[in-house]
């Protein structure tokens, strides 16, 4: 097949990181394949991260190794060491990673909640059990000036996330961070939940879980993270504050389909919270690496 690869301008760039752009096309000038590189900073710098997309009529035609050898130049060009990418199992996406020497280092099980099938009074019954010391506090969008800093210093919750074998970097969170990353949100015309413990002892967060609504109101929300502080874990935080964002959402988005997230394999206290509040798997998807 007569291919031409080429590089796109792409506006998609974010607070912490930009993104390149390749375009495959046959010899009539026909799309028939895409390649993105997303190249993080913040703490991050040797780290890209790969999407690559090929028409399904057009595979095994060597058109997804010419995108990769592009956007691996690219990647070197940019002194990155690490190339990530995501497929789902079993997927062609998965057997071609495998077969261009990625290496599987995180897998990640995805579920949803149905909305339809919450149980107002049950999730009532998690929500308004005691939890002496602390107490629940939310926004939506940007959190606020006498919020900001204890939230930026409550995302150390996430740093010893399970990752498997993932290397994603040491990320510093500061205010401009948190802020940048709502901005983002909103800007695309989406709608940022946050639901925070706050230990009342000092007024300090605790622990925090984010929802993503799509601004229309209808599909599904997405669950960004939930993180509890190392000193406060063993009280319950992390379920009782996914139990108000579901409440939240159940009231809030009468159009709204279900709630998704994704946890990592390994990360069995997750898994065991989302079961429990009614999430139901729906696939597995592997995080695949290649070191450069």
């Amino acid at each position: 097949m007569s291919l031409r690869i080429t590089p796109l301008i792409d506006p998609a760039h974010g607070a912490h990181s930009r993104r390149l752009a390749w375009l495959a096309a046959d010899a009539d000038s026909i799309p028939v394949g895409t390649a993105f590189l997303r190249l993080f900073d913040g703490g991050q710098e040797h780290l890209a991260e790969l999407t690559l997309h090929v028409h399904p009529a057009e595979r095994c035609e060597g058109i997804g190794s010419r995108l990769l050898d592009a956007a691996l130049a690219a990647a070197r060009d940019n002194a990155r060491s690490c190339v990530s990418a995501q497929a789902e199992a079993g997927s062609p996406g998965d057997r071609f990673m495998a077969s261009h020497g990625f290496r599987k280092v995180l897998t990640l099980r995805y579920a949803r909640l149905s909305l339809a099938d919450v149980d107002p009074t049950a999730l009532a019954g998690i929500i308004e059990r005691p939890h002496p010391g602390y107490r629940l506090a939310s926004w939506q969008g940007t959190v606020s000036d006498d919020l900001a800093q204890t939230f930026a210093a409550s995302r150390r919750a996430m740093d010893d996330m399970p990752v498997e074998d993932a290397d994603y970097g040491a990320v510093t969170w500061d205010v401009n961070r948190v802020r940048a990353a709502a901005k983002a949100v909103q800007d695309r015309g989406d709608h940022l939940h946050t639901v925070v413990t706050i230990d009342t002892t000092d007024d300090s967060i605790a622990g925090f879980t984010e929802l993503v609504v799509p601004g229309s109101g209808r599909g599904d929300g997405q669950h960004y993270g939930t993180g509890v502080l190392p000193e406060h874990r063993g009280h319950g935080l992390g379920r009782w504050m996914k139990a108000e964002s579901i409440r939240q959402a159940h009231a809030r988005y009468p159009n709204l389909g279900g709630l998704l997230t994704d946890t990592a394999d390994s990360n069995t206290h997750m898994r065991h919270i989302s079961d429990g509040l009614g999430y139901v798997p729906t696939h597995t998807t592997l995080h695949y690496q290649l070191a450069l």
